[in-house]
């Protein structure tokens, strides 16, 4: 857990070519074949920017869980990433997310992106 508070810290204060606070809303459904389960709705700020090939981000802030027949409720989520430019068509990415509630969940997300 250190190396996630560890981590975006050092990309801030790596002096980014870009950077800048941003206001991110964001709608994930979830459905198992047409069955719908429900929408977490995320309402974060973030700061976000660049150093040479990475690219960081972190954002957190209020989320509405309302799932499929359910009462609404309100949670602490927030994620963290980053990206590097591996060459001019192929970049590096990952993520960690968090929900806070009695029992914190954690997600992970790595991935690789080639433009054509």
């Amino acid at each position: 857990m250190k190396i996630l508070a560890i981590l975006p810290a050092t990309l801030i204060a790596a002096a980014p070519a870009f950077a800048g606070p941003y206001a991110n809303v964001e709608a994930n459904s979830g459905f198992t074949g047409s069955d719908y389960s429900g929408t977490v709705t995320d309402f974060h700020v973030g700061y976000e920017g660049s150093s040479g090939v990475l690219g960081y981000y972190i954002q957190a802030g209020p989320s509405v869980v309302s799932p499929d027949g359910g009462e609404a409720e309100t949670k602490f989520t927030g994620k963290t990433g980053g990206s590097v430019a591996a060459s001019k068509k192929l970049d590096v990415y990952g993520e960690i997310s968090f929900a806070a509630d009695t029992v914190n969940s954690y997600g992970t997300k790595v991935g690789v992106k080639y433009k054509f």
